[in-house]
């Protein structure tokens, strides 16, 4: 009989805007480029990890304009499809969503592990504003009962989401492992990232 694959489910960041006209003049100054980025997020995952895993990416709706509401819909279409002990990952507003989904309901799965990277807070980013019913409630604790095993990972010279906001989560997390890289340039925009998959292995082994 085959080996199940262990499930990753990973949630991508994304952009809250206070009305239309701020997210219209975002539309026409951004960078643009038509270069192809490596991303850890991306084939880099597969290729470390190996084929006993399966990484599934949604695409959240309106990523650029996002809405919790949205968010909640879309993810919740996949909870069928997800076997015990999968694995979540939420990078950017990703892992803040994760963090609020999780503090709010009951998980439908059990979960091997829960990785935060570079999850905001609160709305005290640079120059961004975070709405579009994104706010953590006071209360995290059913997060650390939806999974015994949370790591929070920031970078100490992250230019988006500043290291303060890990003592923040630090604050309401008493259980998780909030780990603090100096070594990783600033908002995660890495090619590899051998640490996570280093941890995500550990978690299977034991």
């Amino acid at each position: 009989m085959p080996k199940q694959k262990t499930q990753i489910l990973y949630i991508h960041g994304g952009m809250t805007f206070k009305n239309k006209k701020n997210y219209l003049h975002w539309l026409k100054h951004r960078e643009i480029s038509i270069d192809k980025k490596a991303r850890w997020h991306d084939d880099y995952l597969e290729k470390k990890l190996g084929p006993n895993f399966q990484i599934i990416r949604p695409k959240m709706p309106l990523l650029e304009n996002a809405k919790y509401s949205d968010w909640v819909i879309h993810f919740e279409r996949y909870f069928p499809y997800l076997k015990n002990n999968a694995i979540l990952i939420g990078a950017s507003m990703g892992g803040m969503f994760l963090a609020k989904y999780l503090s709010e309901n009951k998980f439908a799965k059990k979960l091997l592990s829960v990785y935060l990277v570079c999850p905001p807070f609160d709305n005290t980013l640079y120059g961004e504003d975070l709405v579009g019913g994104f706010k953590l409630t006071s209360n995290l604790s059913l997060l650390e009962k939806n999974c015994k095993k949370i790591t929070l990972l920031f970078a100490k010279n992250d230019d988006v989401v500043p290291v303060s906001h890990a003592k923040k989560y630090a604050a309401k997390l008493k259980q998780a492992n909030i780990v603090i890289y100096k070594h990783i340039p600033g908002h995660f925009k890495i090619s590899e990232f051998p640490e996570i998959i280093k941890m995500i292995k550990s978690d299977v082994t034991k």
